[in-house]
């Protein structure tokens, strides 16, 4: 045989094999499984911070558990605002993640940049405002909840005097510090809130002192808009009652526990990666609600009494049924100006720019 036929004998034998490999391959069956769709979350604080991570974190195992191994969640947490969280989701973006939840307001403006720069990698920012082809904005109407969690401090006050410890001076948080406040004055007209800044979203030890000093000035009920329990632990030890904010953190202060306006962030979270996942995903803004599931208020501590109890589920229902709203005119602000008139209402779009705070609050609304 020549060395012609020796050498087209030999690559018939490679192609012959090669045709069953692929035959292999492509059988049915045989196949590989594809791989995991992956998506990210991205935390200010700890995972299991007993608040605002936390109730993010269920979400993610939620969503997780609902689509089981057609997806890989991940996350990143103590994740601080500023340029760090550009490196974050570049990291992310490199370990195949297709989707990316940013849940802090600080984290707004690096996740919009990525977004520009990657749009094959669909965004979602919780708390912002900026909405892009690829980029959705989502939260909830929290004010309701704390409205709802401010009446059973409201409630509970004997001084009138209700300390509040906020983190930054942003629309968001002024928006519940006011909900909270008005909820109070729901059930103790005349009440006042003391506002006290901690300029930062988890930070227990600000939290606690916070709440020392707001005790002092003669506060005999602690509420807040921080992500740690320490301030319901420092309540606890001394015997006063606290209002949470964002998970049911009752655990950590049983007896001074009232109640918290919480989130449920797992139906969301399951809708948005299962859309991406099958490319049904659209950018746009959420705003979820008590009605939809996404806000609720938390159980209720062993002081908090039953006329209480029924008096919030009343104003709960009314909030669900729309026969009543929170930011209803006439309202007040601090100087006794005229803000919402009667027969008026807040739209969300003036929640989020809302730079004053109401009647019968005491502080600063620029921290």
């Amino acid at each position: 045989m020549t060395k012609t036929k020796l050498a087209l004998a030999a690559l018939l034998v490679v192609i012959a094999a090669a045709a069953v490999a692929l035959a292999v391959s492509t059988a049915p069956g045989s196949a590989k499984p594809t791989a995991a769709f992956k998506a990210a979350f991205i935390y200010v604080g700890p995972h299991n911070d007993g608040g605002w991570s936390q109730a993010h974190d269920q979400g993610r195992l939620a969503a997780q558990k609902a689509l089981g191994s057609k997806v890989q969640t991940t996350y990143k947490e103590n994740v601080p605002e500023g340029p760090q969280v550009a490196q974050v989701i570049e990291s992310l973006i490199r370990d195949g993640n297709k989707i990316i939840f940013g849940t802090s307001f600080g984290f707004q403006p690096m996740m919009a940049a990525a977004a520009k720069k990657h749009p094959d990698v669909k965004f979602e920012m919780a708390t912002g405002n900026i909405v892009q082809k690829n980029m959705a904005e989502y939260f909830g109407a929290a004010e309701d909840a704390i409205y709802l969690s401010g009446m059973a401090a409201g409630a509970a006050t004997k001084s009138g005097t209700i300390g509040y410890i906020a983190p930054f001076a942003i629309p968001e948080v002024i928006r519940h510090a006011n909900a909270f406040a008005l909820g109070a004055q729901a059930t103790h007209p005349g009440v006042k809130v003391k506002l006290l800044w901690t300029n930062s979203w988890f930070a227990p030890d600000k939290e606690k002192k916070a709440a020392e000093n707001l005790h002092s000035a003669g506060s005999d009920v602690i509420g807040q808009n921080v992500d740690s329990p320490a301030a319901g632990q420092y309540a606890e030890s001394a015997k006063i009652p606290w209002v949470g904010y964002e998970s049911d953190a009752k655990k950590f202060a049983p007896k001074s526990w009232l109640t918290a306006a919480i989130y449920h962030w797992g139906g969301y979270y399951t809708k948005r990666i299962q859309a991406a996942m099958d490319g049904s995903w659209k950018t746009g803004f959420y705003y979820g609600t008590i009605k939809d599931g996404l806000i609720d208020i938390a159980s209720f501590g062993p002081s908090v009494s039953a006329k209480t109890k029924a008096a919030i589920a009343a104003k709960k229902a009314a909030l669900v049924d729309g026969s009543f709203y929170e930011f209803a005119g006439p309202l007040y602000d601090q100087s006794g100006k005229l803000r919402v008139k009667k027969g008026q209402k807040l739209t969300v779009k003036d929640l989020y720019a809302m730079d004053w705070l109401v009647k019968g609050v005491i502080g600063s609304p620029k921290g």
